[in-house]
């Protein structure tokens, strides 16, 4: 029982500071229409034919402040060549919260608040913050659990662009 139990710890351990990617085979991207912060419906449909990285995350979440400026650059390398990245808060303070950070970090990609129905269409999110990528034709190929670095962005969509 004692050997069990040490192994979740150190598979959580593993997780939260390494992440966790996995390969499944493809599946249709649940869709969902957000709204920004300015009323801007974001539509995962209206985004076929380019590749979106769909990234859950909260204001208070360590690891997901890490990876905002890899997020951030990447997004400035990639998005003429048909990269989008959409940011789902899973913030419950709504955008008062939100609004203010997003400004603070100087996110330019599309941030929308999501909720416990679009968290359970891509799976159940456990642990944020979790990134799913999807290809040109609505497919998720690829998601990860855990802060990403920006090689590791990368790597995750530069064979979709």
């Amino acid at each position: 029982m004692k050997r069990i139990a040490a192994f979740l710890v150190m598979s959580a351990f593993v997780v939260f500071f390494t992440g966790y990617s996995a390969e499944k085979t493809p599946k249709k991207a649940p869709n969902f229409s957000l709204k920004t912060a300015d009323g801007t419906v974001i539509d995962l449909s209206r985004l076929k034919g380019k590749t979106v990285v769909v990234n859950f995350w909260a204001t208070w979440c360590g690891p997901c402040r890490a990876e905002i400026p890899a997020f951030l650059e990447v997004y400035a390398k990639y998005k003429s060549k048909g990269l989008e990245i959409v940011g789902i808060s899973l913030d419950q303070g709504g955008w008062s919260e939100i609004t203010p950070f997003v400004k603070k970090f100087n996110i330019v990609y599309p941030v929308v608040i999501g909720d416990d129905k679009i968290a359970k269409q891509y799976g159940g999110i456990d642990a944020i913050p979790a990134t799913f990528i999807i290809d040109k034709t609505g497919l998720i190929v690829n998601q990860h659990v855990g802060s990403l670095k920006k090689e590791d962005l990368e790597n995750l969509i530069k064979g979709i662009l």
